[in-house]
């Protein structure tokens, strides 16, 4: 009999989020199901680990169906490692990560706890995915999705993906019959508009709240912002190598070498 694939799940708004309690539901469909999550929200923690202080692990069974799952102290990055090193005997044939309570379309990507758990997947040559859904909602409706999350992620399975690539899914918020189909593309060019609210505690001592607007700036039509407003899931393919080599050969022609 074919050995079920081992599917290593983790997310960045805490084991208990009804994003990955979907997510596990459809993993359970696949193969066998390991969970190492944050024991509370952590989004917005990018690729963050922790160097400086303890990490606790505890098995918990939320789920049970699902035999392994521990709740870690630490970021969704940790919990990747921890599980890596100290939980699993063997590498996963999967990692993904989420369903995110909200989108980590274009430049969220760098900020996403989210996206950074798969990537420190992907470092480890595990064959990883990101899922985000654009409702910010705590019950919000993952259902439309999980039909979606099982076809990317068969395929996946069944081809592996390219050196150094995870994917980063977004799902826009539509009942499935509304949703027009899948598109790969490429991450829009996009910023956050950020400001500080300044406000005083009743001590008088001033403390600040970040804010934003999310500026789009990309007209492309190739785009996941594009996709996402049209009614489409994006599939971006993200990669960890940082290296701008389109810049290399500008740089070589500097004079960094010359003596005066």
């Amino acid at each position: 009999m074919k050995k079920k694939p081992l599917i290593l799940v983790t997310n960045d708004d805490g084991i208990s989020a009804p994003g990955i309690r979907a997510l596990i539901s459809v993993m359970k469909t696949i193969g066998d199901v390991v969970v190492v999550a944050p024991d509370s929200p952590q989004s917005a923690t990018g690729h963050a680990i922790t160097i400086n202080s303890t990490l606790s692990i505890n098995k918990i069974n939320i789920d049970p169906d699902v035999d392994s799952e521990y709740s870690c102290s630490g970021t969704p990055v940790d919990c990747v490692k921890f599980a890596v090193n100290e939980i699993l005997n063997r590498k996963p044939d999967l990692c993904v990560s989420g369903i995110n309570h909200g989108s980590n379309s274009s430049i969220n990507v760098i900020y996403s706890g989210t996206l950074s758990a798969a990537v420190e997947a992907g470092i480890e040559g595990i064959p990883a995915i990101g899922f985000s859904l654009l409702d910010y909602n705590w019950n919000a409706d993952f259902e439309p999705a999980k039909s979606f999350i099982k076809k990317i992620a068969l395929q996946v399975l069944a081809n592996g993906l390219p050196e150094g690539v995870i994917l980063n899914v977004n799902f826009p918020k539509l009942k499935e019959n509304e949703i027009k189909g899948i598109k790969i593309c490429r991450q829009a060019k996009a910023m956050w508009m950020e400001e500080f609210d300044k406000r005083q505690n009743p001590q008088g001592r001033d403390y600040y709240w970040l804010t934003g607007k999310f500026v789009n700036l990309d007209n492309g039509e190739d785009t996941d912002e594009w996709a996402l407003e049209k009614g489409f899931i994006s599939i971006v393919p993200v990669q960890f190598d940082l290296t701008a080599h389109h810049a290399i050969q500008q740089l070589n022609s500097w004079k960094l070498n010359e003596t005066k």
